[in-house]
């Protein structure tokens, strides 16, 4: 027998409520009714009825609707906002055989989302290009307000919960983006089914950072002094969270060193320095490895030492763009390629560059490629965050999921990095980096302008300002 028969999440405005239930009802057996209970309207604006049940009649007995609901096909649910009709809100939180999901959002980022919101009259975004953008002013009388009926939902929802001993699944707004955590609340509600990836119909709204949102930003700040768990200067993050992408790490022939790389660094030019650290051949380097093997490999190795290398954000989207998008190669992205040209108008040749292929054509084409990971990062796209334009930082975190690396070495120093890393592990001598480790950066000196420098520190201001990267040097 199953455990539930229909579910409620609690949730509010602005908090990824749309998402989550696209996800939801792109589970097999798995139906969610929108705002079911809204006095506004029932289930979605413009709906005449839900489950055959009306407006009008829900009205005059709601519990009539939460019949309907228990009783149709597969499991069913629906969304419930603190403004919801309170007449069903005590049976549905008293009842065990209602799954309870409780999402939320930082109050800060929900209100002035709401602001927005009210502000261009754009409640949802499908397509990044018709995106509305406006500033709004913050009112700390109506903030108060408005964290005052968050609160006080979410203590009665706890107090309901533990009066009754019942527990629920609790979602953070930051939580949508991890497809593992979506089949986690999928296993939570009894359902078979599984995602493989995330319903990407539904693009982020409103990336950019709090400040350039907010008109009177630094009264907000004022007002919101006492408060610093908004945390108000973070820069806004909508990447997916990676794994430690173990197998991908490579041990040195003899030496206890092992190198985590990222996707899109100076991946070549370091296994050719490590395989000649200890004079063996590239096909001596250990790879493959499991976290289980990983973990007797540092057994048997005490004073061993992981790193990893960082490349300026800059070179890095633009490796990436020369050999992902650019090439046509093997190895290639042909369909991301391909929607590029399509939706985000990169000038692209056919083939591969030839003669006709101008700097400043690829100059024009890099700056939307970066326009590209603008919205991409942001998760205003449906294409996939790929490793290979990710955030380096959201690269690290994830291999700081399984172990943490020794060194983040740089680019730019990686001669004078790679001598004192070799030294921890007791070498005398090393092999000489060979230069450029960067292929492309002839072609992008050539092309670079602070336009492109602006426009990277847009798509990686995490990078920058975790890693303290300076204008690219040209």
């Amino acid at each position: 027998m199953a455990e539930f028969d229909y579910f409620v999440v609690f949730a509010e405005m602005r908090t990824g409520s749309n998402f989550l239930e696209a996800n939801i009802n792109a589970l097999e057996g798995l139906t969610c009714h929108g705002e079911a209970f809204n006095p506004a309207f029932i289930s979605y604006p413009n709906r005449e009825e839900t489950l055959g049940v009306t407006r009008a009649e829900r009205d005059a007995d709601p519990h009539r609707l939460l019949g309907r609901i228990k009783a149709a096909d597969g499991l069913n649910g629906f969304r419930f906002f603190n403004d919801h009709d309170p007449r069903v809100l005590d049976d549905v939180l008293a009842d065990p055989r209602c799954a309870k999901i409780v999402l939320t959002r930082n109050p800060a980022e929900s209100y002035v989302s709401r602001k927005i919101a009210e502000s261009t009259g754009q409640w949802k975004l499908t397509n990044v290009k018709h995106a509305r953008a406006s500033d709004v002013t913050f009112d700390a009388a109506e903030f108060e307000a408005h964290v005052e009926a968050l609160q006080a939902f979410q203590v009665r929802l706890l107090g309901g919960l533990q009066k009754t001993g019942q527990t629920a699944f609790y979602l953070a707004y930051e939580d949508l983006q991890d497809v593992e955590v979506m089949n986690g609340l999928a296993r939570f509600l009894g359902s078979p089914a599984r995602l493989e990836s995330l319903d990407r119909s539904l693009k982020k709204q409103n990336p950019a950072p709090m400040a350039d949102k907010v008109r009177n930003f630094d009264r907000m700040e004022t007002a919101l002094a006492r408060l610093d768990r908004f945390n108000l200067n973070r820069t806004p993050n909508f990447e997916p969270r990676r794994g430690p992408v173990v197998p991908g790490h490579v041990a040195a022939a003899d030496s206890p060193l092992v190198f985590m790389p990222v996707r899109g660094g100076p991946t070549e030019a370091v296994l050719d320095w490590l395989a000649g650290l200890d004079d063996a051949g590239r096909e001596a380097l250990q790879h493959d490895f499991t976290q289980k093997t990983l973990r007797q490999w540092k057994r048997a190795r005490p004073g061993h030492r992981g790193f990893t290398v960082v490349r300026h954000p800059v070179a890095r989207a633009h490796a990436a763009f020369c050999d992902k998008i650019l090439s046509t190669a093997p190895g290639s992205y042909i369909e991301i390629r391909k929607i590029l040209c399509q939706q985000f108008k990169l000038d692209l040749p056919k083939g591969d560059p030839d003669g006709g292929y101008t700097p400043q054509h690829h100059r024009a084409a890099f700056l939307g490629f970066l326009g590209f990971l603008k919205a991409n990062l942001a998760g205003q796209t449906a294409i996939r965050v790929d490793p290979y334009w990710a955030s380096q930082t959201a690269v690290l975190q994830g291999v700081a999921g399984f172990t943490l690396p020794d060194m983040i070495l740089r680019e730019d120093r990686l001669e004078d990095d790679l001598a004192v890393l070799a030294a921890q592990v007791g070498k005398s001598t090393m092999p000489t980096v060979v230069q450029p480790t960067d292929p492309h950066a002839a072609v992008l000196s050539e092309i670079y302008g602070r336009d492109i420098e602006v426009a990277a520190r847009e798509v990686y201001a995490r990078d920058y300002t975790g890693f303290g990267f300076d204008d690219y040097a040209a």
